[in-house]
Parts: C-alpha cells; structure tokens; sequence
C-alpha cells in the first residue's frame, strides 16, 4: 500500500473522491466567474433581454453611474476612511502585539480571547450595540464614527498579524540596542519597525482590504455624507426609485475592481502562510 502510494498510485476509491472533489471544485468556480462575467457584460450592454449576449455595448453606464451616484464623493470618503482606519490601527496594534509577545502578565489569554471576539463573531451581532453607543455619544452618523466603528475588527486583526512576526525577533536584538543606550522610543522606531516592516505592511495592506469591504459597522454609523463604497453600492440597488440595472451593474464593476486592486497589491507583499503559520 506505502509502495503504491510512493509511486504516486491510488486506490479507486481516493480516484473517485478526489475526481468529485475537483469536479466540485471546477463547478463552483465557473459558476462563480460566470455571474461576474455576466455583471461585467450588462455593465458595458446597450440591453439585453432573452438573448446570449447584448446586441450593442457601450460605457454611458459607468458616466450615468460616476454622475447619479456620486462616486468621486464615494471613492473620497471610501480612501478617507480606510487610510484612518490603516494608520490609527498599525499604531495602536503593533505596539500592542509588541506587548503580548514580549511580556507574560496575569489575564493574558483572557486577552487574546478578547481580541478573537471581534474577528470570530459576525459584526452585525455587536454593530448595532456599538452604533447605538455611538449615536448615544454623538459619535455616529458622520465619517469619524465610521472610522471608530471599523477599529473594533482591525485594531485585534493587526495585533493577531503581528504577534507571530514580533516572536521571530531574537530578543538578544532588542538587549543590544538597550547596551549602547536606546531608549524605548528609540529601539522599536530605529530597531523594530525596520525589521518588522514586511509583517506591518502585510498586515495594514490586509486592513485595507477588510475596511474597504466591510460593510455591516459602516451601514450602521455611516451618514448621508460619510458612506464608504460598499453602503454606497448597497443604496443603489435598495433604495427607493427606479434605476438601470446597467448603471448598478457598471457600480458593482467599480467596486469589485476597486477591491481586487488593493487585494492584488496585498499579495504581492503578504505570504498567507505567514498568517497563519505560527514560526517555531
């Protein structure tokens, strides 16, 4: 059986399972880039009723979208939003990672099990506690209540992120630098942050990602001016009026492309085994 095995034999069994388990496989993902093909079609179709494809294209559709819905204001916030989000949590959760990884303290798992909350539970089940607190505060209903809502997730997310990379650091690093006198400050900004530049990217490149998709805190704390893409796409095709499928269609394109962009970048600097591999 090893033998067989070695030489890269199977049993008709493993076959038949593993023939079913690509099969499925292949089945998801074609009918999965055949709905997108068939957005990215009508988003560019003049009409299209009862046939296999649109009898003429155009792009007045992504000029009726950019111009009824407002996406140059969208995009603006959207980039507003997601760059605070990005910098407030690499500073608060790198050196809160930095803390974890280093030090050993009473309550420290209760902690971790704190920071998993948020990135376990569906955010709908705390958003709307969390966006009635912030209304409460009038906090909400304007970009800066976005932003804090979007926090709760990304800040534990990047302290998870980071954990790992901070632990392939050999203290005896940070205990040389302390020997010819840096200070704190001076050790994580001259000698930390330089050697943890990939795992910081990696993981602000992946907060980018999240807030840009993240759609259940921002609906809830999000205003009339302070909607992100997403919400924006969401009011399109629920709200009240009659609009071209098209035009939604040609939104749905910008949004995708949108997303894919910075998902593209992201994994040009992130292995997604260092996320979830723990080094030893």
């Amino acid at each position: 059986m090893f033998a067989e095995r070695a030489l890269g034999t199977r049993t008709p069994s493993e076959l038949i399972w593993s023939v079913a388990l690509w099969t499925v496989m292949g089945l998801f993902v074609a009918n999965f880039m055949l709905m997108i093909l068939a957005v990215l079609v009508n988003s560019f179709a003049t009409q299209w009723f009862g046939t296999w494809l649109p009898p003429a294209f155009t792009t007045k559709w992504y000029v009726s979208a950019w111009r009824e819905f407002q996406l140059d204001q969208v995009l603006v916030v959207t980039m507003m939003v997601v760059g605070a989000v990005v910098v407030i949590s690499g500073l608060i959760g790198v050196p809160a990672a930095y803390a974890l990884a280093r030090r050993n303290f009473p309550g420290k798992r209760f902690v971790l099990l704190l920071l998993l909350l948020p990135l376990m539970v569906p955010p709908i089940t705390y958003g709307i506690p969390l966006a009635t607190v912030l209304y409460e505060a009038r906090l909400a209903g304007n970009i800066w209540g976005v932003i804090l809502a979007n926090l709760v997730p990304t800040v534990p997310f990047v302290v998870l992120v980071m954990i790992p990379f901070i632990e392939q650091i050999d203290p005896r690093i940070e205990q040389a630098a302390r020997l010819f006198g840096a200070g704190t400050g001076q050790l994580f900004v001259r000698v930390l942050v330089p050697l943890l530049a990939p795992g910081i990217l990696a993981a602000l490149l992946l907060v980018l990602v999240r807030t840009i998709a993240m759609f259940e805190l921002t609906f809830f704390t999000a205003g009339p001016s302070s909607q992100t893409l997403v919400v924006a796409l969401y009011y399109a095709v629920y709200a009240p009026g009659v609009r071209a499928n098209q035009s939604i269609d040609a939104m749905s394109i910008i949004y995708m492309a949108t997303t894919l962009l910075w998902l593209m970048i992201a994994l040009r600097f992130v292995n997604p085994v260092q996320l979830v591999g723990r080094p030893r």
